[in-house]
């Protein structure tokens, strides 16, 4: 078996292993358990490494070189869909947390907190509150 590459942090080496295990090349990841325990020992070893074996190897560095990100985001993009404001239609909708100053002031005034805020979405065109979509 033969290193193909080398990550700072175990869970950068599962999601290449991952990628490789889809792809159908059988792959081992050393020094890992080093690395959980003692951080720092990482540079000094050279990093988790990631092992195939020799037929595999040309494959597998040309596997982990591809760059899926910006595939993966015009698939999120067309999978998401918009939030519309249920009394308008807007899609122009942000965080809003209702209640926030009477709360405030109750705490002032009292001296303990009463917590009677709703968290939500208002809709930037007709100001509507709504805590669900």
């Amino acid at each position: 078996m033969i290193v193909v590459a080398r990550f700072s942090f175990p869970h950068e080496a599962h999601i290449a292993k991952a990628s490789l295990d889809s792809a159908g090349i059988e792959s081992h990841i050393a020094d890992e358990n080093t690395v959980n325990t003692q951080w720092l020992y990482s540079n000094a070893m050279g990093g988790v490494r990631l092992m195939v074996s020799e037929r595999d190897a040309e494959e597998a560095k040309q596997i982990l070189s591809s760059d899926f990100s910006e595939s993966l985001e015009n698939e999120v993009a067309v999978d998401e869909a918009k939030d519309v404001c249920p009394n308008c239609g807007s899609t122009e909708l942000y965080a809003f947390t209702k209640g926030k100053r009477p709360a405030f002031l109750v705490f002032i005034l009292l001296g303990f907190p009463l917590f009677f805020y709703k968290h939500g979405y208002k809709c930037k065109q007709c100001g509507e509150f709504s805590e669900k979509l």
